[in-house]
């Protein structure tokens, strides 16, 4: 089945305690299709300024990713960000950030894309998520990433969004700024009242839960990874990862949910292993199923 994502594509420039690496490819689209590309074929949908200096064809050769939605905007320039980690990582601290075209009209969606049938809807503002979603047909199966800024500047379109898909995947500090509440269960079930079926919160190195709407739970840890370069992206290689499995199996039950899930954090845990998407474009398929096959064995007892 096919997969559309929408979201940012950006030029980074990231300090890690690993190193310096300037104007670097990134966006949460970006991230998210070098993952999902892995197992089905994404409608990518993002738009880029003048000045834009990757040859996205070219950086996806090797995945399943059509790029009739990318626009490069004329007198407009590319969403930059500038960030860095320290200590453990888990959070990104942002120096500098520059919307640019991100702050304009959002990119058409080519007549082909209406049809997809399933839809990630990455980091952006809800009002624009939503606008998205206006102009699909019926998708089976709809998911949404945000992020603290929206949850505090933008919370009522939020909601509403929340109203109109199946999944909502946040970390868990965004969890616990939505519902208010410092367990992570009680805000899973808090967010499940607002109107998605399923709730991914991510937890960083120490992995990931699921709940449903059913009661049905999933906790994941993460990939044991020995050394993390870098981890700007590994949330969108995680849903890309996730997200692409769903598409390819075209079910959505708890047992596919629960390989996806683990799909999604093996994907993560080779973006880490290298600035930008040096890590997820080096893998390959047999790659990511050895980890996941090493994934399932130390999980279970």
């Amino acid at each position: 089945m096919t997969l559309l994502v929408t979201g940012s594509v950006g030029i980074d420039t990231v300090r890690t305690p690993y190193g310096y690496n300037a104007d670097c490819i990134g966006g949460s689209a970006v991230h998210f299709s070098m993952s999902a590309g892995f197992f089905t074929d994404v409608k990518f949908l993002g738009v880029v300024g003048e000045d834009f200096p990757f040859d996205l064809r070219e950086l996806f050769t090797g995945r399943q990713v059509d790029l009739t939605g990318l626009e490069v905007r004329k007198g407009s320039k590319t969403f930059r960000w500038c960030g860095s980690y320290e200590g453990d990582m888990n959070e990104a601290r942002t120096d500098e950030v520059e919307l640019n075209v991100l702050a304009e009209a959002p990119p058409k969606v080519p007549e082909h894309y209406q049809n997809c049938e399933y839809v990630f809807l990455a980091n952006t503002a809800p009002s624009l998520q939503m606008e998205l979603l206006s102009q699909l047909g019926s998708p089976a199966f709809v998911a949404a990433d945000t992020m603290n800024h929206w949850i505090v500047t933008a919370n009522d379109d939020l909601k509403e969004l929340m109203d109109r898909i199946d999944m909502l995947i946040l970390n868990d500090g965004e969890a616990k700024l939505l519902t208010g509440q410092q367990n992570l269960v009680l805000a899973a079930r808090k967010i499940l009242e607002m109107g998605p079926r399923f709730v991914v919160i991510k937890k960083g190195e120490h992995g990931s839960m699921m709940y449903t709407v059913e009661g049905d739970c999933f906790i994941l840890p993460g990939f044991p990874a020995t050394v993390v370069i870098d981890p700007t992206g590994a949330g969108d290689s995680f849903a890309g990862g996730m997200m692409g499995y769903l598409a390819q199996s075209d079910r959505v039950d708890v047992i596919t949910l629960r390989s996806a899930i683990v799909y999604g954090t093996v994907a993560a845990s080779f973006t880490i292993g290298d600035f930008s998407i040096h890590g997820i474009k080096s893998a390959t398929r047999d790659m990511i199923d050895d980890r996941f096959d090493l994934l399932r064995k130390v999980t279970q007892f």
